[in-house]
């Protein structure tokens, strides 16, 4: 992948990040590609104008991905399993000034939901 893909990658490999949550990508789909320099992004978009969730993992943890859940374009959760250990990845984008009080109580309620389902013991 060229552009700005790979701008990230380059960035996350020369700042020692191994897991980015980015919002407000205002892509349209929900998929997982490669997107260079051994990073593996995962995102969720509905409408490709506004929202949409990105998580982007070094390879060594995308391999370790069990579950991804994409329940909206304002909230993921990716889960993986490292060490026997399991960890959650959530990547929530919030309503903006401008968006109406519905919009925001569904953000609220889908977050709550997500957080609510993650075992005490993850």
């Amino acid at each position: 992948m060229t552009g700005k893909g790979r701008e990230i990658a380059d960035m996350m490999e020369r700042r020692k990040v191994d897991m980015l949550c980015v919002q407000q990508t205002k892509w349209k789909g929900s998929k997982a590609r490669n997107i260079g320099g051994g990073f593996e992004l995962f995102y969720h978009g509905v409408d490709g104008k506004r929202n949409g969730v990105r998580v982007i993992l070094k390879e060594e943890y995308s391999k370790s991905v069990v579950e991804v859940k994409r329940v909206s374009d304002w909230v993921m959760i990716v889960k993986l399993e490292v060490e026997g250990m399991m960890i959650n990845v959530i990547s929530a984008y919030a309503p903006q000034v401008g968006c109406g009080m519905e919009e925001k109580e569904r953000f609220w309620s889908e977050l709550d939901e997500v957080v609510d389902g993650v075992p005490r013991k993850e």
